[in-house]
């Protein structure tokens, strides 16, 4: 973990590494996101899935991509995809949403949380705050 955090830092205060430590962190995310969600959720519509796609998840509504049958907790939650409640429904979905169709997920390390939220904001290329009327 030291080492990590040394890596970190040094790449935070080279902006070439930082780009680096960047790229790291969205490769490790695409491979944890691979590993933990993708059995059940595809990245685009292109590819079909169990769960609703998560590509332009962030700041995305809850319960709003289209012709998905969401449960009705989500669907009327008013919950927006920030980071924050990303991370807590990884962590606990059944806690942080009462009703969900979802199986219990249980990505409590936050370490891994950041790694595939990096990767899910990779993948978001809209801003949806200007869509959900967030600004």
């Amino acid at each position: 973990m030291h080492r990590f955090i040394a890596l970190a830092a040094l790449c935070l205060a080279t902006p070439a590494l930082s780009n680096t430590f960047d790229e790291v962190k969205v490769s490790a995310g695409k491979q944890l996101f691979d590993a933990e969600c993708r059995r059940c959720h595809a990245v685009d519509s292109t590819d079909p899935s169990y769960g609703p796609p998560l590509e332009n998840v962030l700041y995305r509504g809850a319960g709003t991509y289209p012709d998905y049958d969401y449960s009705t907790a989500l669907s009327a939650s008013g919950i927006v995809w920030t980071p924050a409640a990303l991370r807590a429904w990884m962590a606990d979905n059944d806690g942080f949403m009462p009703g969900t169709k979802m199986r219990h997920v249980g990505i409590e390390d936050r370490t891994v949380q950041d790694f595939i939220l990096a990767y899910l904001t990779s993948i978001t290329t809209q801003d949806n705050r200007a869509i959900e009327g967030q600004e």
